[in-house]
């Protein structure tokens, strides 16, 4: 981005991969925006966001998958920020399943939150990069969904993701215009709280460890500031996928 002050939008902020990179962000003093579903998480992520460094950050709590959850993040960030040039879709919904077992109640969590919590919380945004000449929208996907894992059932859960994915490729023809740009982060297995025991799916990966979030923030700040970069999938997982 080429802002001075960085003014970004973190979904899923409050743990793991998205509040490693609001902690990021923060120590270069960019503005946040931040949201989560749980107030009290939230805004104890917001203290220490605040503390590391950031000039400004604004916690809206709710639930992604619901449009005024959306439209909040809209208004906060053109009200406390006036505008927005980074959004990333982090929030995410995963939890592995055998797919005989996964039930209509499963699917509707899964895509409440990784596919509506991702259009809706673009949609509301998309507006303000237009009316900045331009910005980024990073959407948090999975490597799974081009490459699964025999002993790990997603198979609802990468129903979801892999709408996310689709949804990357179109926008970013559709925006292009606009001078905005739309990428895909595939997380491998990262330490987060989202995964039970990433330690034992060490032998999966070819270079021989789990991902930490610091892998996924690095990648993310690249996208953040990869002006030529659109419509693409950035695979953070250890070699996992290539090594099919």
């Amino acid at each position: 981005m080429t802002t001075k002050t960085l003014r970004a939008v973190i979904t899923g902020a409050s743990s793991g991969i998205g509040f490693d990179l609001g902690k990021r962000l923060a120590a270069t003093g960019a503005q946040l925006v931040i949201n989560g579903r749980d107030p009290d998480k939230l805004e104890r992520a917001r203290r220490n966001l605040v503390e590391l460094g950031s000039e400004q950050v604004i916690a809206v709590a709710g639930h992604i998958g619901e449009p005024a959850t959306s439209r909040a993040l809209a208004t906060a960030a053109r009200a406390h920020m006036g505008g927005v040039d980074l959004l990333v879709n982090s929030a995410g919904v995963f939890a592995p399943k055998p797919f005989l077992e996964a039930t209509e109640a499963d699917l509707d969590d899964f895509h409440a939150t990784n596919v509506k919590g991702t259009f809706f919380a673009s949609q509301a945004l998309v507006p303000l990069m237009i009316e900045a000449g331009g910005g980024g929208i990073v959407n948090v996907g999975s490597v799974l969904v081009e490459q699964a894992m025999t002993g790990v059932p997603v198979s609802a859960v990468m129903a979801s993701k892999g709408g996310v994915h689709a949804l990357t490729v179109s926008l970013a023809a559709e925006l292009a215009r606009h001078g905005i740009r739309v990428n895909t982060l595939a997380p491998g297995i990262i330490r987060t709280p989202l995964i039970e025991d990433p330690d034992s799916m060490v032998s999966i990966h070819p270079l021989g460890r789990v991902g930490e979030v610091v892998d996924t923030s690095d990648a993310l700040m690249y996208l953040a500031s990869a002006d030529f970069v659109t419509g693409t999938t950035l695979y953070v997982d250890g070699g996992y996928f290539h090594a099919r």
